[in-house]
């Protein structure tokens, strides 16, 4: 059973168990109604308690029924509520550790709440797209006030129950105890208390009132329409607690579950219900079980203070472990440090970081100049420049000094993890850890496999990830590895766009209007151009049959490789990163295609945004076809936290999904009749052409 039935003399306790946050599942929710039947049906029973096992009181929603039927069979939750309601006995919510979604809306539907100090509780449906659907936007009004619930419907996150005990007239717990320890024997004594009490106190029937609804509710509107644009959901959030105002709570019940339905069929809803499952999923591997040992990271070697190097121990600072960083010289060595500090007092000054933190942060770090002095570390981190005898260099002094069992890892983004390993008398201890700039900003590690890495090895880092708070996702091994292997498709296409008759900001407001953080021509910008000019050299040579635009090639030539030369694809101004358009740049694009015989012509932002996305989707097709990526959503996640891709569209392959694959196939059929494109690549992968010919989608 997933909730466990007990009499403690004349009071019954209902113990939601279903690890690990007691998820209300149909077996819970099940379990829950009978163990209210029985209540009620023994003469010897005066109470009841519900409350938890384990460390939650209740998560909410079991997200292993997310989509299925279960989900939706009876008893539902509100049908469990409504038993709650109408139990004959009084009802005691135990709250502790975590109560949360449909958790805390049981908990509203029990006659009393008592909680434990430390608890965590929120209505955090908003960041599935979605509104509470249980009465939790009728109900919570009324016990914290309306301006109170409407911030934590609307924000989703998380509040402590201290805190929501020091509310003044909050009437959501009816005591707070002590101690976690206290609850079990304070519940029962306060159930006892309250046995004989009548009439039972209901939630609904509270007063819902705010002294200056209309023009609060349009305020609300107006600041959530603006910080959430991309998402229905906060302002329908709005909409439900202003019923809850205004309506019969019957009424406002019906509203709330008519705007939840309607909120479940929305794109943005399965974007980002999506986004949550597969973000779990990126932890898992298939042949690495969650039993796998793991390695003990107590220290943490970094090789190189630049920029990259500088950032990575950022994360390893912020999560309490001792860096050493190596560089070759000591002036290399005190410019990483004062950038590392720069940071720091920056979030000081900000009032994001308290000073005794960043002291505590600072004694972390020590600095060498020796390899010699990272032998005893755990982890070792090269963040050296993206060239293979560079990091053969680097990589056999490692083997030279490190003790054995440490993990060696790369920062490259580009070269292969398994020629690194093999610098190495010891490749099984070799992984890519391809961190994203900048580093200690950026949530996206991409995990680099190589033929010999150990799994105990891949489990350290993938726990490792989480510990210093990045999103992991795994590749193998293979150019780019998931995400720089497909940005070159994209880049290559944004190259053809302009060749054709687009300008670089055209191409670049499409897709921002779309939905991408930065276009990219403002990412090339950003980046550095001569990085990307850097690896079409090496094209060149590998791959002579690959077809580019040379505009960006041209673009280097003129020494504008960005923000950083103060010129790219746009002009800067000193101080300033204001992207302005560049006649310079549009003279050359112009000369460029009179040089080749293009006469321009009109391109839409939907072509833009087709070609540059397909692209991405055409590139992850193959990339799972080879296994360089184990599920469509790690692809997802890689461009959803490390490439800016738009959150409520939920990644290239699951935007696809939202097309559907056979119009992708049919706009790339038509891409590929470009003379000017590249029909070679336009070809849908096999998987991509299979899946879309069976009606499917990708998993």
């Amino acid at each position: 059973m997933t909730a466990e039935y007990q009499v403690h003399g004349d009071v019954a306790v209902i113990t939601l168990d279903n690890p690990p946050v007691n998820g209300l599942g149909h077996a819970t929710r099940q379990g829950v109604a009978d163990g209210l039947a029985r209540a009620n049906a023994d003469a010897a029973v005066r109470a009841i308690v519900i409350t938890g096992a384990g460390g939650a009181f209740s998560g909410g929603a079991d997200i292993k029924e997310f989509g299925t039927d279960k989900a939706l069979q009876e008893p539902n939750l509100q049908s469990v509520i409504l038993a709650v309601e109408n139990s004959a006995k009084p009802v005691v919510a135990a709250i502790h550790s975590v109560c949360m979604g449909g958790g805390l809306e049981l908990a509203l539907g029990c006659h009393y709440r008592i909680a434990a100090p430390g608890c965590s509780v929120a209505l955090p449906e908003v960041k599935l797209g979605l509104l509470p659907g249980a009465g939790g936007t009728q109900r919570l009004p009324r016990v914290l006030g309306v301006e109170a619930a409407l911030n934590m419907i609307v924000s989703g996150e998380t509040v402590k129950s201290e805190l929501i005990g020091s509310i003044p007239g909050q009437k959501l717990f009816d005591k707070l105890v002590a101690s976690p320890e206290a609850l079990a024997a304070e519940a029962l004594a306060f159930a006892k208390s309250v046995a004989d009490v009548r009439p039972l106190p209901l939630v609904r029937n509270l007063p819902c009132k705010h002294p200056e609804g209309d023009a609060y509710f349009q305020f609300a509107r107006n600041m959530v329409k603006g910080m959430a644009k991309n998402f229905p959901a906060p302002e329908k959030c709005v909409d439900a607690v202003e019923a809850a105002t205004k309506r019969k709570f019957a009424d406002g019940i019906a509203y709330e579950r008519e705007l939840f339905i309607n909120l479940m069929w929305t794109p943005e809803s399965r974007a980002l219900r999506h986004l949550f499952m597969a973000e779990r999923a990126a932890s898992k591997i298939s042949d690495v079980p969650s039993s796998t040992p793991k390695r003990d990271i107590q220290k943490v070697g970094v090789i190189g203070a630049g920029t990259m190097g500088g950032g990575i121990a950022m994360n390893f600072l912020n999560a309490g472990i001792p860096v050493t960083i190596l560089e070759t010289k000591q002036e290399a060595l005190d410019r990483g440090i004062a950038t590392i500090k720069k940071n720091y007092e920056s979030q000081v000054k900000k009032g994001k970081l308290k000073e005794d933190k960043y002291q505590q942060r600072m004694g972390l770090l020590a600095t060498t100049l020796d390899y010699a002095d990272l032998k005893d570390a755990d982890l070792i981190i090269e963040a050296v420049f993206e060239e293979l005898g560079v990091k053969e260099t680097v990589f056999k002094q490692l083997d030279a000094v490190a003790k054995p069992g440490a993990i060696l890892a790369s920062n490259t983004s580009t070269l292969d993890v398994d020629k690194i390993a093999g610098f190495t008398k010891r490749p099984q201890d070799v992984v890519g850890m391809h961190f994203f700039s900048p580093a200690n900003v950026m949530k996206l590690l991409e995990v680099v496999r190589g033929q010999a890495t150990a799994k105990d090895v891949l489990a350290t880092v993938m726990a490792l990830a989480k510990k210093i708070k990045k999103t992991a996702v795994v590749s193998g091994v293979c150019d780019g590895f998931i995400g720089n292997r497909m940005i070159e498709q994209y880049s290559r296409q944004a190259g053809f766009l302009i060749e054709e008759g687009a300008t670089p900001q055209q191409v670049d407001k499409a897709v921002e209007k779309f939905g991408f953080a930065m276009g990219p021509f403002r990412m090339g910008d950003l980046a550095g151009n001569d990085i990307g000019w850097a690896i079409r050299k090496r094209r060149y040579q590998e791959k002579p049959d690959m077809k580019y635009s040379k505009t960006a090639d041209l673009l280097c030539e003129m020494g504008r490789y960005g923000q950083k030369t103060g010129a790219g694809w746009y002009d800067y101004q000193a101080g300033k990163r204001d992207a302005i358009p560049s006649e310079v740049v549009n003279r050359m694009i112009e000369d460029h295609r009179k040089s080749l015989g293009i006469t321009p012509r009109k391109i839409s932002d939907e072509e833009i945004v087709q070609r540059l996305v397909f692209s991405l989707v055409n590139e992850g097709a193959h990339i799972l076809e080879d296994g360089i990526a184990g599920k469509s959503g790690d692809i997802d996640m890689v461009y959803l936290t490390g490439y800016g891709f738009p959150i409520h569209r939920g990644g290239p392959m699951h935007y696809a999904n939202e097309v559907g694959l056979f119009n992708v196939v049919q706009a790339m059929k038509r891409f590929a009749q470009n003379p000017l494109d590249d029909a070679k690549f336009w070809e849908p992968a096999p998987l991509l052409a299979r899946l879309a010919a069976e009606g499917k989608a990708f998993s």
